[in-house]
């Protein structure tokens, strides 16, 4: 990520989350600390490079937490930051919205398959 100056608060909040996959895993870890394997089976359509691309970044951005585990076969655990739950609280009203709004939404995107 580039450092450079926003113009208002949304600008950085979108800066930071860059685009649809890594807001989708910031929810799933909302739940529950993931590995790896189980953060993909719960972001369809993510492959496997996009996810981890996307951890990475969210980990040098201190989002998520990487937690490894040295044992046979190793383990590694991703959660959130306190700084990742708070961008979900933050995301919170608008996932509400598009629930509320879900049907308008595809009427007008085409079904939202992208």
């Amino acid at each position: 990520m580039n450092k450079r100056k926003y113009g208002c608060g949304l600008d950085a909040a979108v800066d930071l989350m860059g685009g649809k996959w890594k807001a989708l895993i910031l929810w799933a870890l909302h739940f529950d600390t993931l590995r790896f394997g189980e953060l993909r089976r719960t972001v369809p359509g993510i492959s496997e490079r996009m996810l981890t691309l996307s951890l990475r970044e969210m980990e040098s951005t201190g989002l998520v937490h990487r937690e490894m585990y040295y044992e046979v076969p190793p383990k590694v655990e991703y959660s959130l930051t306190e700084f990742g739950h708070s961008l979900v609280e933050a995301m919170t009203p608008l996932g509400e919205w598009g629930e509320s709004n879900l049907d308008r939404i595809e009427a007008v995107t085409g079904g939202g398959n992208t």
